[in-house]
């Protein structure tokens, strides 16, 4: 049993994949071919925004939104305490402060109410400029933007929406990546929708912002290819991948359904046993975790492997334990640092059986 089993799921667009990968690779256009443009307009409309700019990877797409904000020494910007190192990663690297928030317990999602204590603080005891927030969209599903959004409107916030694990999913009629000021997603294999490597793409409606995004991509050139404008980062998206992604792009929403039905009876067979993740009203995940709660985490884990069933612990460290951050002064995010002791992800993916299902929730 895989935790997310890339194999059949390339078994089940076999002839597909083949012949596009062939088609790239005899083209010999291995760097922003033509599938690189075709594949930007195509997410574009699918996220439903007038810019998608591929890059290297979803870290890139990070720092890449922070460097078209103008994000730099003295702003803070708010970061939830519960996600991927990346997420705060790319404000340090920007010479910004990250400001670690909780999170919810049902969603995993950032926590607006300790989003607003977190920017008093900064207000009132701090010399930095707050500046933007970073909201992840953990596990597949969006944050709660219905209240992010306005927060961040009041407080003149820019606003990151971090779509690396919620590519697909959405909040009603609205598509992830498109919450924010700017919105970026990584396409890394893992990924709801993913590449054969690394991948990501940052999105957005600002004409400038994209413009200036398009060139620090590219070593900041200018309208000259032997011009160069800005420091920028050599942060392209391959041919061969984008190839990929476009077939995985026509088949993405009939397994958006199929993880759905997975975490659908997931949650049927499990949610009288552990706490089972919650979908708020009118949102879809993505589902690139299906993620448990339980205090007896460990054991758990450990039963789980001696029966052949893999598991993974996302995140066993908040993002304010990291040594990394071990200097910056923080408050505590006591829900965050909670989850991190009884969180456990199970196998999900869009091949997943139901029989498969079963069986792990009998171990249970």
């Amino acid at each position: 049993m895989q935790f997310r089993d890339l194999h059949r799921q390339y078994e089940a667009m076999k002839a597909e994949m083949d012949e596009a990968l062939l088609k790239a690779v005899s083209s010999t256009a291995f760097i922003m071919g033509a599938p690189v443009q075709e594949l930007e307009q195509q997410l574009a409309d699918y996220v439903g925004v007038k810019h998608c700019i591929s890059c290297a990877n979803g870290t890139d797409a990070l720092r890449l939104a922070l460097m078209a904000m103008d994000i730099k020494p003295g702003d803070a910007v708010f970061v939830p305490d519960f996600t991927f190192f990346a997420s705060a990663e790319v404000v340090s690297m920007q010479g910004a402060t990250p400001v670690f928030v909780d999170v919810n317990f049902d969603d995993f999602n950032i926590s607006v109410a300790d989003l607003e204590t977190k920017y008093r603080h900064i207000c009132n005891h701090t010399d930095l400029h707050p500046a933007a927030v970073i909201a992840v969209d953990l596990f597949g599903q969006p944050a709660d933007f219905d209240k992010v959004r306005p927060f961040c409107q009041a407080h003149s916030l820019l606003l990151v929406e971090d779509g690396a694990q919620g590519f697909g999913g959405a909040i009603r009629d609205r598509k992830a990546c498109s919450f924010g000021d700017i919105g970026t997603t990584s396409f890394f294999p893992a990924k709801p929708l993913g590449c054969y490597g690394d991948g990501g793409a940052v999105f957005t409606d600002n004409d400038d912002w994209a413009a200036l995004i398009k060139s620090f991509r590219i070593h900041g050139k200018g309208t000259d290819k032997y011009d160069n404008v800005r420091i920028g980062l050599n942060s392209r998206l391959d041919t061969l991948q984008a190839a990929v992604l476009q077939v995985k792009l026509r088949h993405f929403d009939d397994e958006l359904a199929a993880v759905n039905h997975a975490a659908s009876m997931y949650t049927s067979l499990l949610s009288d046993r552990v706490t089972t993740p919650v979908v708020g009203d009118g949102r879809l995940s993505s589902w690139a975790q299906y993620t448990i709660q339980l205090p007896d985490r460990d054991a758990l884990q450990a039963r789980l492997k001696s029966e052949g069933i893999p598991s993974m612990v996302y995140y066993p460290r908040t993002m304010s334990s990291q040594t990394a951050f071990a200097s910056l002064s923080q408050s505590p995010c006591p829900q965050a640092s909670a989850l991190s002791r009884t969180v456990l992800s199970l196998p999900m993916h869009p091949y997943i059986t139901d029989s498969e299902i079963e069986i792990i929730a009998s171990k249970i």
